[in-house]
């Protein structure tokens, strides 16, 4: 190598310093941009000899190196629709081009970043701090089905009232119960008592007692009634369900039976119920959890599991984000139910994504094509992934990539002094 090629050699070297301090600069500006992933920089050697015994260093490349697949902390956050991802994936987010008959459209082209500090905007939409909409599949709260796909929209969904079609009931009738004749109905003991609701969602309350019809003796099976109070008064205060129950010695059902294509489920269909002066025409009564008939001291029925499936209509009143990405609401009513699934982008190689300047990263040929699905990750609501950058490394890297700037202007310098020398020996 002669004095040109130090010269420049040490050019190189400079602007390889250059490019590595910018990128330095680059990191510790966003160490505090929500989900930033800082770029390291690599250094490759060009030889401008390769002989096996004269192998002579040229000048030096400076290239950039993701760390994408490096997580940065995570922290809680106050904003439910905040998310985070513990593992590799990113989210799928596309960028609003304008309005076109009151509603946003949006770029055709999706991004990927790990920036979780979605927000509902004004129409609706969850949007981070970097303008990137959230995309995914919406559902429908009511039957849980897709409505469709791209920008999530939560909105405000409302739950229509759901009739009581199913009441689950599960308990325990005494082999010998403690009647009274003065109890209305007479000889009868307490059966369950709940809120119903109409097809308006208006409650009903279904108050019931049990009538043993037939006690249990040597050869002979028990048999209860369950008795609903109409609302009515006088004789007509108390109907019969239409559904007797029938218990052997051992104090096991015997009828209703459970149902021939599922040996697990036991349900009597009560048709025409009055309660309340509301008639239900249809409720199933799922006794698959168990109706038995034991000895009790109490003389009293004993109520393990009581629930029914109706509601009123419901308002949304908040949203969480579960660990499978589903947004889940709460309702006025109290039912849970699946608003939307935060799309997750998976790539062969995260670090040959191409990175653009609102935090996002758009597919390469060297990433490969994304996959769908969360594949073992899993997402933390409200919560944020913070910067992966680390500034006490960055000031350390600041500090040799300082001197090796340094270094190479001395280089520069002995170099112009030799030849200076050997421009004065020709003189």
């Amino acid at each position: 190598m002669d004095l040109f090629s130090a010269l420049q050699t040490s050019v190189s070297g400079l602007q390889a310093q250059s490019y590595a301090i910018s990128n330095i600069s680059g990191n510790i500006a966003n160490s505090q941009t929500t989900g930033y992933k800082r770029v390291d920089t690599s250094f490759v050697d060009l030889m401008t000899e390769t002989t096996p015994k004269r192998e002579v260093a040229g000048s030096v490349l400076a290239q950039s190196q993701l760390t994408n697949t490096i997580a940065g902390n995570v922290v809680s956050s106050s904003v439910p629709t905040n998310m985070s991802i513990t593992g590799t994936g990113f989210f799928t987010v596309v960028q609003k081009t304008g309005d076109a008959s009151g509603s946003p459209t949006f770029t055709g082209t999706n991004a990927y970043t790990r920036r979780g500090d979605f927000a509902p905007t004004a129409d609706g939409y969850l949007m981070n701090g970097a303008g990137g909409y959230l995309t995914g599949t919406n559902l429908d709260p009511t039957t849980g089905q897709v409505k469709s796909t791209g920008p999530i929209v939560i909105g405000n969904p409302t739950l229509p009232a759901q009739p009581t079609t199913t009441i689950t009931y599960a308990a325990n009738l005494p082999a010998t119960p403690t009647t009274s004749a003065t109890a209305d109905p007479a000889n009868s003991i307490a059966g369950p008592s709940l809120t119903a609701y109409t097809d308006s969602g208006a409650p009903v309350t279904i108050n019931t007692r049990w009538v043993q019809t037939t006690p249990n003796s040597t050869g002979v099976d028990s048999v209860w009634s369950l008795k609903v109070d109409t609302g009515q008064t006088g004789t007509a205060k108390w109907a019969d369900s239409g559904q007797t129950f029938t218990f052997d010695g051992t104090g096991k059902m015997t009828s209703p039976t459970a149902s021939a294509t599922n040996p697990n489920s036991i349900t009597a269909t009560l048709t025409n119920v009055l309660a309340s002066g509301y008639t239900f025409p249809k409720l199933t009564l799922d006794l698959s959890g168990g109706l038995t008939q034991y000895a009790d001291a109490s003389g009293a029925a004993t109520t393990n599991t009581l629930s029914q499936d109706g509601s009123t209509a419901g308002t949304l009143t908040s949203v969480a984000v579960g660990t499978d990405g589903k947004i889940n609401g709460t309702f006025s009513n109290g039912a849970v139910k699946a608003l939307a699934n935060v799309g997750i982008a998976q790539f062969a190689n995260p670090d040959g994504l191409k990175a653009d300047t609102n935090g996002n990263y758009l597919q390469t040929a060297d990433s490969g094509p994304p996959l769908a699905g969360l594949d073992g990750s899993t997402i933390t609501g409200a919560s944020l992934e913070q910067s992966n950058t680390d500034i006490a490394t960055e000031f350390s890297k600041m500090i040799v990539t300082q001197q090796a700037y340094s270094a190479n202007t001395r280089v520069m310098s002995t170099a112009q002094t030799m030849m200076s020398d050997l421009l004065n020996v020709i003189r």
